[in-house]
């Protein structure tokens, strides 16, 4: 089984910028599509990014597209926030799977979370 864990997180102001990581450990491959989903307190789970195995396919959500930008080294993955904004307050969850998924929710492996919190 895979395992997922993110780190990063923390208490933003308005404008700032802040740079989230995801772990992948165990599994059989050395590298993975993976993915950003955020939930906010009373919202339904959004998707945010997303890359595919290679690194050579990205995908992102409406809300993000031009802030945030998502990288990945092997089973390593990134996302750069910028600009960040109170709506991107959220718990930002890592998921991975041996198959390119894309904004799907489908993903085989889930991190607990990170939060992610930006006050108006």
């Amino acid at each position: 089984q895979v395992q997922l864990v993110e780190s990063g997180g923390g208490l933003v102001q308005p404008g700032d910028s802040l740079t989230l990581s995801c772990v992948a450990s165990g599994g059989t491959s050395s590298s993975y599509a993976m993915a950003w989903f955020r939930q906010a307190p009373g919202k339904d789970r959004e998707f945010v990014a997303a890359i595919s195995w290679s690194g050579s396919t990205t995908y992102y959500g409406d809300s993000v597209k031009g802030r945030f930008t998502v990288l990945k080294d092997r089973r390593t993955l990134y996302l750069d926030m910028n600009s960040l904004q109170p709506e991107d307050t959220a718990t930002y969850c890592c998921a991975a799977d041996e198959m390119t998924r894309g904004p799907s929710d489908v993903y085989s492996y889930w991190g607990e979370g990170t939060q992610v919190a930006v006050p108006v």
